[in-house]
């Protein structure tokens, strides 16, 4: 590569990582909000909470890095563009190869980098935060176990102790049972703890007294007892074992589950949408590098107006990756919709491809520039129109 291909291929990089970081820091943050309620619920710590939502970050910057790549092509190539940098090489004889060249380089490093993140490792993370999810909801221990609150394990079941001291032992137990209809039943204990024995959670609670209410006569009852154990197995989920969704599996798991996977035999168009989508995401970046370079990768003055160009590039490849998503929604319904998804992104690289080759733009795009420009004009003369009454107004 030249040092002019060098330079492009920096700034490109450059522009793609911080944008990336950008956005992934945008989005991470509206994603860990909704686990910021699991989480606080069922008593994690501010560790376990970041550990959790950083496990979504390969999905998030699969979802982000071709939009990333597509702001960072815009940006650059506007500012080749804007410093002259673009009508000098194009003045000294080279080709638009020197500017293609780089462009591609780096929409095929940004394609590799998506085929990894979908094909590989955004699964393991979601898969690992589905597990993280799954442990979180049936730890009993977490769920219950909070200093200072009041905790309802399930609906007529109220659970608080004052204090936890060491090795797992309980301080002021109170816990209030009101499940049945007929009858109120209120625990208090000085001390507790959690044991297993005989494939049961216990509650052992120690030095207390049990309070019994009837619904009938409203007497109240009072039980001391030295050694009492609540039985707490029946408010464990049953539901232990993760079942993954069609994006938490791997590959191989989505070209040939197993007989036995009660979500793959319920839902074998998801596994299939899932499986196609994977593998055309990578095709997205090639895509938006012809688009872009299509409409900002001609020379062209700064007295030539290039906010059309950058807005048709814009618009084009979002709507691109929208028709891709729609197409994603109709595969499980329409099965011979899978090919769509390939094609679509395949036909904007080869349309676009095509006009770079030739050099010829095509008549849409002229159209949209010469309409662009003319509003473009418009606007600038009412500008220019309301500034002067308004300094007449004044004067």
């Amino acid at each position: 590569m030249t040092t002019f291909e060098r330079y492009v291929l920096r700034r490109l990089s450059a522009a793609f990582l911080v944008t990336l970081a950008a956005l992934a820091g945008v989005v991470w943050a509206t994603q860990a909000l909704r686990q910021l309620d699991l989480v606080t619920s069922k008593g994690q710590t501010i560790v376990q909470f970041v550990g959790m939502t950083l496990l979504a970050m390969p999905f998030l910057a699969l979802a982000i890095a071709p939009f990333a790549f597509l702001i960072a092509l815009i940006v650059v190539l506007n500012t080749l563009s804007n410093d002259s940098e673009l009508i000098v090489i194009n003045a000294s004889g080279a080709s638009r190869t020197v500017l293609l060249r780089p462009v591609l380089v780096a929409a095929v490093l940004v394609s590799v980098l998506c085929a990894l993140l979908s094909t590989t490792i955004a699964p393991l993370g979601l898969a690992a935060l589905r597990d993280e999810i799954t442990r979180v909801r049936v730890d009993l221990v977490a769920n219950i176990v909070r200093p200072g609150r009041f905790i309802s394990i399930e609906d007529g079941l109220t659970f608080h102790i004052r204090n936890r001291s060491g090795e797992g032992q309980l301080d002021g137990l109170l816990m209030h049972d009101q499940r049945a209809a007929d009858k109120v039943l209120t625990y208090e204990a000085a001390h507790g703890r959690i044991v297993e024995a005989a494939d049961r959670t216990l509650l052992v609670m120690q030095n207390g007294t049990i309070q019994r209410r009837t619904g009938e006569d409203d007497n109240i009852s009072i039980v001391r007892f030295q050694s009492y154990a609540f039985d707490l197995s029946s408010m464990i989920p049953t539901a232990t074992t993760a079942t993954y969704k069609a994006s938490e599996r791997s590959l191989a798991d989505l070209l040939s589950p197993s007989p036995d996977d009660e979500y793959a035999a319920a839902y074998p168009q998801r596994l299939q949408a899932e499986l196609h989508d994977r593998l055309s995401q990578p095709l997205y970046p090639l895509a938006f590098a012809a688009i872009v370079f299509l409409f900002l990768g001609q020379p062209s003055t700064t007295r030539q107006n290039r906010h059309t160009a950058i807005l048709a590039a814009l618009g084009l490849s979002i709507l691109l990756r929208t028709a891709g998503f729609g197409m994603l929604t109709l595969v499980p319904a329409l099965p011979a919709i899978r090919f769509g998804l390939y094609l679509l992104p395949l036909a904007a690289i080869a349309l676009a491809g095509w006009a770079i080759i030739h050099g010829r733009t095509p008549r849409w795009v002229l159209f949209l520039t010469h309409l662009g420009d003319q509003l473009g004009d418009w606007l600038s003369g009412l500008a220019a129109r309301l500034t002067r009454n308004r300094q007449d107004g004044t004067a």
